[in-house]
């Protein structure tokens, strides 16, 4: 990790003195790195990392960074990770614009390198992530989302850039097609289990998580805590907690009425128990490799990405 730091810094050096202060305020903030550890313990657990394997993990950070840039102008959001975010410092114009730049030298790396497998598995995903983005806000309109619509918007938004780690951490070493779709479908499922516990977040002590609690419900996000119980009330309480969620969703008291009814209506029990069906899932396709050291490093960050606090 401490080597690809430096390859992920030198990969967004440029002669433009404001952009490269930017990138620079990039990253110093960086988060968890989950995603890029995802590509090397990957590699390691189905061949082994080269350099091809360190522009597979820049790829991916440089186009994710690309699509957080890009949402907190979507948004409107004037924080990321606890840092201001770029469009709350240097405002909109140009928070799109290096937004872009970082996409462009995702795309540059990989087309100078002849990384195309990658680049196909990475741009499918931005793809992916995009309508996912489109079809939460369509159905976000109406209220109308149902377990199956939740679980295609979250395969799509969140689950298909952690496939696109695995996948491109198999791919990076020359694993057959079947291994890196195997290795696609368990980051896929992993992808699932991690953004379900973000949303369980809610519903929970914002003491224990360090965040505020309710944010879904303010920005009006049907999340499964929430379907669940909705599809398990009596159709005046339903009628009851759509109309908070539509129409008093900055009403503090409101909000918490709406957490006491998920948490009363095993909302939660139901979201964390469908959370493990895909962790457990996601570990039993392990079962297939060879025990080895970097195969117990994914399954700890396996258990990580379920039994996080933030």
């Amino acid at each position: 990790m401490k080597i690809f730091e430096s390859k992920f810094k030198a990969s967004m050096k440029t002669s433009a003195p404001l952009l490269d202060k930017i990138t620079q305020y990039i990253v110093k903030r960086k988060g968890k790195q989950i995603r890029p550890m995802f590509v090397f313990l990957s590699a390691h657990v189905t061949g082994e990392i080269n350099e091809k394997t360190y522009r597979a993990g820049i790829l991916i950070e440089l186009l994710h960074t690309a699509t957080l840039v890009h949402d907190d102008v979507v948004d409107d959001s004037n924080e990321r990770r606890g840092f201001f975010s770029l469009n709350a410092i240097w405002k909109n114009k140009i928070a799109v614009l290096v937004g872009d730049f970082l996409l462009s030298k995702g795309l540059l790396l990989s087309t100078e390198n002849g990384d195309y497998k990658m680049l196909e598995i990475v741009t499918n995903a931005v793809r992916l992530m995009s309508e996912g983005e489109l079809l939460q806000i369509e159905k976000a309109r109406r209220l109308d989302i149902v377990e199956e619509v939740y679980f295609e918007i979250i395969k799509r938004k969140t689950a298909s850039l952690i496939a696109s780690c695995c996948a491109c951490g198999a791919a990076s070493n020359g694993s057959s097609n079947e291994v890196v779709e195997l290795m696609k479908e368990f980051g896929e499922k992993i992808g699932i289990a991690f953004q379900i516990k973000d949303d369980l977040f809610d519903y929970e002590n914002s003491h224990l998580i360090g965040k505020p609690t309710g944010i879904d419900i303010k920005e009006q996000k049907m999340t499964l805590p929430l379907i669940y119980a909705l599809a398990n009330t009596d159709t005046s309480t339903k009628r009851s907690i759509i109309r908070i969620v539509k129409n008093n969703n900055n009403d503090p008291q409101k909000v918490a009425q709406v957490i006491d009814f998920v948490n009363k209506s095993g909302g939660i029990e139901y979201a964390t128990a469908k959370m493990m069906d895909y962790k457990n899932n996601a570990l039993d396709m392990l079962k297939q490799f060879p025990d080895s050291v970097y195969k117990t490093s994914l399954i700890d960050l396996v258990n990580f990405t379920v039994e996080r606090q933030h």
